[in-house]
């Protein structure tokens, strides 16, 4: 690991690269362009960019709009605000018609911090992967992000991805081969494998430090696509160590946990212990305050590894 960036950061010099080289590509956004970084965007294709003001509902209907003639529209907002107040949109205009639209939304999680409890979403991946025909990506850090978006604009359907807000480390470099579906193994391990997405990828890889001080080798996973999620990686985890720990600043119910329980209770039943926010909302505080108190952290981490 290395430096520390926000992927927002990344998301929005990304986006403008892709625009640079697609002129398809169309931003939409709902009156954050500055915090969602998409304001690079706006600043070099102005005549590509169209800001609805608070008015989220109808950025979905623009962008299906945009996705029926050809463009292909990046609809960017909070992960509160999209799916948060616009699922119904987000169903009927671009899940039911299959529509080309790339849902990219940032500030998901506790990770919003200071904002509170109605601006943390902790529930977007679970409404999104439920919805026929999307992919759900959630990168990790500056590198993954932007070949997450990339790749998603390259890809021909609905596309969720969950960019995170706050400084995290570096994992990747820039020869990674990058592929929708595919897990990403970033420690080998034989007795218990971590698995995590966005802001807690980094934590796992700390907490298999820890856990290797105390004799334990620990499997470190990045699922930076939650669907079509990698059910082979999470079949080979589960017969080779028998015992997986997931982590993800999101509730435990309809995440990370819920689809790595549905692949294991199918293929290869084993234990799974979650570390995830637990059927509670947050609060308004400092984003590592609100992971301490809500227990997204390495030694919790640890912990549900050792009682396992």
């Amino acid at each position: 690991m290395s430096k520390l960036m926000a992927p927002r950061d990344a998301f929005g010099k990304a986006l403008a690269e892709v625009g640079g080289k697609n002129e398809k590509v169309f931003v939409v956004n709902a009156d954050l362009a500055a915090a969602t970084k998409t304001e690079i965007f706006a600043k070099k294709f102005e005549d590509r960019y169209i800001n609805v003001g608070i008015s989220e509902q109808n950025m979905v209907g623009v962008a299906a709009g945009l996705a029926r003639v050809g463009f292909i529209p990046v609809m960017s907002t909070f992960a509160c605000f999209a799916p948060g107040r616009c699922y119904d949109q987000i169903r009927q205009s671009i899940s039911y018609s299959n529509l080309n639209v790339k849902v990219m939304c940032t500030h998901p999680g506790l990770s919003v911090g200071m904002d509170g409890a109605i601006h943390q979403c902790l529930d977007d991946i679970a409404l999104m992967r439920e919805l026929p025909n999307f992919v759900v990506l959630t990168p990790s850090d500056e590198i993954e992000t932007k070949k997450a978006v990339e790749k998603a604009i390259e890809y021909n359907g609905p596309v969720y991805v969950r960019v995170g807000r706050m400084e995290c480390p570096v994992l990747f470099d820039e020869s990674w081969d990058y592929e929708i579906g595919k897990a990403y193994t970033i420690k080998e391990g034989k007795d218990v494998t971590l698995i995590a997405h966005g802001s807690m990828v980094g934590k796992i890889y700390e907490a298999a430090k820890v856990l290797k001080e105390k004799g334990i080798d620990a499997r470190v996973i990045n699922m930076g696509t939650i669907k079509p999620i990698d059910r082979e990686a999470i079949i080979k985890a589960a017969k080779e160590t028998g015992k997986i720990v997931t982590a993800e600043d999101h509730f435990i119910n309809g995440g990370l946990y819920s689809a790595v329980c549905e692949v294991v209770s199918s293929e290869h039943p084993c234990k799974v212990r979650p570390v995830a926010v637990n059927d509670t909302f947050g609060e308004s505080g400092d984003p590592e305050e609100l992971y301490k108190k809500y227990g997204l952290t390495v030694e919790r981490i640890v912990e549900e590894a050792l009682n396992m």
